[in-house]
C-alpha cells in the first residue's frame, strides 16, 4: 500500500524557513514523481513544486500557475531515507496553507492534482508574526 507521510510545518515568522519532509512507505520514491501542493483557506489547491524519477525538478510560478525558475523553494530527494524535501525559504504570509505531497508517475507540462494517484494528509505552515 502506497502510503505518504508530510512532516515539518508549523508556525513561522515573515522571512523565516521551513524545510517540508514527505516520506513514503509501501513504493520507492525513486520510480515516481513526487509534487508538492497547498491549498490555503478559502482557496483552491495549487501546485508548488516537482521532482521526477529521474531528478529533474519544477516549480511553479504562482501567479501564472505554470513551470517557471527557482525561486524560494528547493525541492530534493534522498533515496537513502525515502523522502522528499521542499526547502522553503523567504516565507510571506501568502505562503500560509496546508501543504500536501502526492505520487504520480511524471510532473507533466503542468503540475496538475490528477496526474497524482497517492497524496499524504497534509501538514500545516503559518506564517505570521
Amino acid at each position: 500500500q502506497l502510503q505518504l507521510a508530510e512532516s515539518g510545518g508549523g508556525l513561522v515568522q515573515p522571512g523565516g524557513s521551513l524545510r517540508l519532509s514527505c516520506e513514503a512507505s509501501g513504493f520507492s520514491l525513486d520510480l515516481h514523481a513526487i509534487g508538492w501542493f497547498r491549498q490555503a483557506p478559502g482557496k483552491e489547491r495549487e501546485g508548488v513544486s516537482c521532482i521526477n524519477p529521474d531528478g529533474g525538478t519544477y516549480y511553479v510560478d504562482s501567479v501564472q500557475g505554470r513551470y517557471s525558475a527557482q525561486g524560494r523553494f528547493t525541492i530534493s530527494r534522498d533515496s537513502a531515507k525515502n523522502t522528499v524535501y521542499l526547502q522553503m525559504n523567504s516565507l510571506k504570509p501568502e505562503d500560509t496553507a496546508v501543504y500536501y505531497c502526492a505520487a504520480g508517475w511524471g510532473c507533466g507540462y503542468y503540475l496538475v492534482e490528477a496526474d497524482f494517484s497517492s497524496w499524504g494528509q497534509g501538514t500545516q505552515v503559518t506564517v505570521s508574526s
